[in-house]
């Protein structure tokens, strides 16, 4: 074997096939996979769950555990074969010249030891070191990482640390032994917008600093071009295309890779005159592949007897650019196929919903969490008054512990409000728990959550579930009445019929949610609060998520309040927007005022944290420093004061000191903020496109 030479791919892998055997059947989780990685450069792998992606991930670290097996192809690294390593030859290179960072940070963090010691073994157990150079080493990292007292952070426990803290910790815990390749799977998904930017950014520079190569695995097809210089598409375990990160993104030559972005939310889009479009269909299962081309049964450009002939293979768009379609240079890509019409956007009605000064309080007793035996206020929600209209859409955004979902318990009747009045039509429900709310007002406002996972009931049928939110809520006046209704919410939904006799667990996420969907509307909702309905869910099925809560709204005339962080489909979906930080409403206006200048500075920073997926888009760079203050404590003035870059142009310390105003600008735009008109009106765009 020749020695491996700088000037040669890193990693490269060459048609990797990876089977697991189960009792029941072998299932070939991946196929013909063959990708490159350079010293230093960054491989990004996208497509949707379940394509291969970690999968591809655990067998470069060997990891696949007891039913995985590698069945085909070579894993080089550095011109080592992994696939035929010996075990202790593979023990040497793993965490210290390959190292993994995983989705959940508390996942590899020890939670009995603190935080040195954690860093500190990683040095002392692949390279020796002593365990004050160790530890000197460790306290270096945890700078790098841009944690603030490092010495703090080193005498934690993992359990005392926010999330976005935790995942530096394990950056840097991979770091430690300065690798060639780190691995990254899904690393930012858990994390606010905020510190998702921070943390990208952080990785980048680090990279950059040590040499590391990247092998970057995401869903995130904006967050994939903010970090990656090349990109790997993959659809039910193949790669479907390859090639540069601009050349992928702006000459795609597979109609996966042009479905995937016709479904995610890029500046232009709009729900009724440029509305995104689903893909069709369902993602196939590993041993119910198609003949032919994996994707065929999805695509717009299929033909038979040509798609499904044969097994495709990759072949060259560009002589670095390759493609899994054997009509790439037929499909005239500048014109995909029509999205569908949509109805002309109706203008919202009467005021359904209205909070005047809203307050939420909780009381905590002191002790050992908060010191001393003085109860300590927590300020969830601050004052809140807003309007919502029948037909409208109000997008609540904002970072955790912003006073989002305390918002929606109190709607809802989970928690009473401190303070303050809940209009629901002429009727104050402020003081009025669920248990005690009339069928009429418990059916009219209603809850679709985050994991649809978690709100069906596994051991009872879809159209079981479905009946008995009918029975709750009073509707139909017998079984047979209600066994219709239970269909026609299936309808409604755009569910198949014959699901009503299936189990939770024969669904996909998305058919999951379209069945909290139609628990949420069985009693004629009004006023329906959709807390993350679609972040648990992959780009496609997104879409169509989306689309069938714009389809229902519109025929019923809802009311939606759809709480979100992800801005994308915030300004895609909503007629008004209400940003949300530590209790305030600190802006509040139409979609189209809160995504333009002037902006309050927190919502500047949260749009200029969103990664977009659009080579032509340019945005400001705006990181916040510092975790959001805790409502036991927030701090004096405004509560935004401590992470604002706008602080010095406002005099005399008013923004330390005194609760800001609310300012209203043209066309009943607000902003809670004591910066001057003039610097307001002076505010650059954060997104432009090229």
């Amino acid at each position: 074997m020749t020695e491996w030479t700088p000037d040669q791919p890193l990693l490269e892998i060459e048609n990797l096939s990876i089977t697991f055997f189960t009792r029941s059947r072998e299932i070939p989780a991946v196929m013909d996979f063959s990708c490159k990685v350079m010293p230093g450069e960054a491989m990004g792998l996208v497509g949707e769950s379940g394509c291969g992606k970690s999968t591809v991930a655990l067998a470069v670290m060997r990891e696949l555990g007891k039913t995985g097996r590698i069945t085909g192809g070579r894993i080089l690294f550095k011109g080592r074969d992994l696939v035929t390593l010996p075990y202790r030859e593979l023990s040497k290179i793993r965490g210290s010249q390959i190292a993994m960072i995983y989705q959940e940070p508390m996942a590899s963090l020890n939670p009995a030891m603190r935080i040195g010691a954690q860093l500190a073994e990683v040095p002392m157990l692949h390279e020796g070191t002593s365990k004050a150079d160790a530890m000197a080493r460790a306290r270096q990292m945890v700078a790098d990482v841009r944690l603030p007292d490092p010495d703090r952070i080193l005498n934690s426990y993992p359990h005392q640390l926010s999330g976005g803290q935790q995942q530096r910790i394990v950056i840097a815990m991979a770091l430690m032994s300065k690798p060639s390749l780190l691995i990254l799977d899904e690393p930012t998904t858990a994390l606010d917008v905020t510190v998702e930017a921070g943390i990208v950014d952080l990785v980048r520079d680090l990279a950059d600093k040590h040499g590391t190569a990247l092998l970057f695995i995401s869903h995130n097809l904006g967050l994939v071009l903010d970090v990656c210089d090349r990109i790997a598409v993959m659809y039910s375990g193949e790669a479907v295309e390859t090639g540069p990160i601009a050349e992928v993104f702006d000459h795609m030559r597979h109609p996966y890779t042009q479905a995937l972005f016709r479904a995610i939310p890029l500046p232009g889009a709009d729900k009724t005159t440029r509305p995104l479009v689903p893909i069709p269909g369902n993602f196939p299962l590993p041993h119910e592949r198609p003949k032919g081309c994996n994707f065929g049964p999805r695509c717009s450009y299929f033909v038979a007897g040509v798609c499904d002939a044969r097994d495709i293979a990759m072949e060259e768009a560009t002589p670095d650019h390759q493609t899994r379609c054997l009509r790439q240079c037929e499909i005239d890509w500048s014109h995909p196929p029509a999205a569908p019409s949509r109805p002309p956007a109706i203008p919202p009605g009467e005021v359904i919903l209205r909070m005047e000064d809203l307050q939420k309080y909780y009381e905590v007793g002191g002790g050992g969490i908060f010191g001393g035996n003085v109860k300590k206020v927590v300020k969830a929600n601050e004052t809140l008054s807003f309007e919502a209209r029948a037909g409208e859409t109000l997008a609540i955004v904002g970072e955790s512990g912003c006073g989002k979902s305390t918002l929606a318990k109190v709607l809802m009747g989970l928690e009473t409000a401190t303070a303050g009045k809940i209009m629901l039509y002429d009727r104050d429900i402020q003081n009025t728990p669920i248990q005690k709310r009339s069928t009429e007002t418990v059916s009219g406002v209603q809850m679709v959550f985050q994991n649809p996972f978690d709100t069906l009931n596994p051991s009872m049928t879809v159209g079981r579930q479905i009946i008995r939110a009918l029975e709750i809520f009073g509707q139909g006046s017998s079984d047979a009445d209600r066994h219709d209704r239970m269909l026609e919410l299936l309808d409604l939904v755009k569910l198949p019929r014959a699901f009503a006799d299936r189990m939770p667990r024969q669904l996909s996420g998305g058919q999951k949610q379209r069945v909290g969907i139609a628990r949420a509307f069985a009693g004629g909702a009004k006023v329906v609060v959709a807390d993350e309905p679609v972040s648990a869910l992959d780009v496609s099925v997104q879409a169509a998520v989306t689309d069938l809560l714009m389809d229902i709204q519109r025929q019923n005339r809802t009311t939606l309040l759809f709480i979100s962080h992800d801005l994308s489909i915030v300004r895609y979906l909503s007629d008004r927007v209400m940003v949300m930080y530590l209790g305030h409403v600190v802006e509040m206006g139409t979609t189209e005022q809160v995504f333009a200048p002037p902006y309050h500075p927190y919502t500047e920073a949260l749009l200029s944290a969103v990664p977009v997926a659009d080579t032509h888009v340019k945005r400001q760079r705006i990181v916040l420093e510092g975790d959001i203050p805790s409502a036991v404590n927030p701090p004096p003035g405004c509560p935004f004061q401590t992470r604002c870059r706008w602080k010095s142009q406002v005099s005399g310390g008013l923004c330390e000191t005194v609760m800001p105003p609310v300012q209203t600008l043209t066309g009943g735009h607000q902003i809670k903020c004591h910066l001057p008109s003039p610097v307001l009106d002076g505010m650059e765009p954060v997104i432009k496109v090229n």
